[in-house]
């Protein structure tokens, strides 16, 4: 259609109107949900409990190792139808050591006569130099019992290597006066083998929270093929 000329002009168009601050922001909320949400189902589906340790989403087989036990016999770690905390430490060590030994024990105390029977503590020594079987079984004891090995190297490495462990000597002043910077995680492994779940040394406090980690594998082992 053409206009006349001397017809007024069109009015123009007005500009779109911006979207109002709280539409935006209530979309910005619901995509934040949308993708924690999302997480949090794709942690589930890997991890159905959720464990206060760091879960392993497909439980491998925990590394069989030997060595000679506290009580100065050959020593082999194997399920035995138990659950197991294994710890890498060393006898000499001025903190992270005992103090996470203590509230494993503070754990087992909490666990009735019965879940005590099928649950234990292993000290994989770092310092077999040092760490006699006596001294480890002394060392142990103190800390409500267990068991301890001492593997001498190079089978050592190989073995903490299987764990993700490291570890090396620091503050040497002599070839005994030294101590050793080790990885401070604890291991948590079903009945069956498998390794379910780690803690780090700063965790270990929570004792509660470990004792549920420690309580949902003893009765939640994986079968074989799982």
């Amino acid at each position: 259609m053409t206009l006349p000329q001397d017809a007024p002009p069109l009015p123009e168009a007005a500009p779109p109107q911006g979207r109002p601050w709280y539409v935006s922001a209530l979309l910005a909320l619901v995509a934040v949900t949308l993708l924690l949400g999302g997480a949090w189902l794709f942690a589930r589906a890997r991890s159905p409990y959720p464990f206060y340790g760091t879960a392993y989403p497909s439980p491998p087989v925990a590394a069989a190792f030997s060595g000679t036990g506290a009580d100065g016999q050959p020593y082999t770690f194997k399920p035995d139808g138990k659950t197991s905390a294994v710890f890498f430490g060393f006898t000499h060590c001025p903190n992270i050591c005992p103090v996470t030994l203590a509230y494993l024990n503070q754990v087992r105390a909490k666990l009735t006569p019965a879940e005590r029977e099928k649950f234990r503590v292993v000290l994989v020594s770092v310092d077999p130099q040092r760490d006699t079987p006596k001294l480890l079984g002394e060392y142990l004891d103190y800390f409500g019992g267990g068991d301890a090995v001492n593997i001498p190297e190079p089978r050592l490495s190989e073995v903490a290597r299987a764990y993700g462990v490291g570890y090396r000597r620091s503050e040497v002043k002599s070839p005994q006066d030294y101590q050793v910077d080790h990885t401070t995680a604890t291991y948590l492994i079903d009945s069956s083998g498998r390794l379910r779940a780690l803690w780090d040394y700063t965790q270990m406090g929570e004792v509660d929270r470990v004792l549920s980690d420690v309580r949902y594998v003893m009765q939640n082992p994986l079968e074989q093929g799982q």
